[in-house]
């Protein structure tokens, strides 16, 4: 059994993640759900947290139960971060390298491998202010699994930037598992 910690970030692909992290569950892994605030505004904390079994990190309040930082221990703990979806703000942060939410606290804190799955709309996809981070964050070592090249965005656009398919993104993650300790 792998620990994963799944990011969730404010898009509206968000609602994938409770896919997401059921598939994960059922495949006998511990994941720890991580949101950021306005990911909250597409799915409950509450959902995932009835999905995966554990509590959900949502901020730094969240984490006056232990001694130890949650988001360390979270950080220290991982098989495997998942960012699904992740957001061009979450993106941007990460190869940035601030730190204004857990997520990104565990991202800086994590020896893990991370994989990344962007949702975006395909105009924001294709800037090249986003280009760069996702380079950026290639040359320090994350991985990627999409966004698909083509469909129906729901911004209305019809184009890249769609969440890749959650089979597919759970594939990747348990590729990416280091072998079990």
């Amino acid at each position: 059994m792998a620990t994963i910690v799944l990011g969730i970030s404010g898009s509206i692909a968000a609602y994938k993640a409770a896919d997401i992290a059921s598939q994960l569950v059922k495949k006998n892994h511990d994941v720890h759900a991580v949101m950021t605030d306005s990911a909250t505004e597409f799915i409950t904390p509450l959902t995932l947290q009835v999905l995966t079994r554990n509590p959900v990190l949502v901020s730094l309040q969240d984490e006056k139960q232990a001694w130890k930082p949650g988001h360390i221990s979270l950080a220290d703990n991982a098989d495997l971060l998942l960012i699904a979806p992740l957001t061009a703000n979450v993106l941007g942060n990460f190869a940035n390298g601030l730190s204004p939410d857990p997520l990104a606290s565990i991202y800086l804190a994590t020896k893990a491998p991370v994989l990344l799955a962007p949702a975006m709309n395909g105009k924001m996809w294709q800037h090249a202010a986003t280009q760069r981070n996702v380079e950026q964050l290639k040359q320090d070592g994350c991985h990627f699994i999409g966004p698909e090249d083509d469909g129906m965005l729901a911004c209305g656009y019809k184009g890249c930037g769609r969440l890749w398919e959650t089979q597919g993104i759970v594939e990747e993650a348990e590729r990416l598992l280091p072998e079990q300790r």
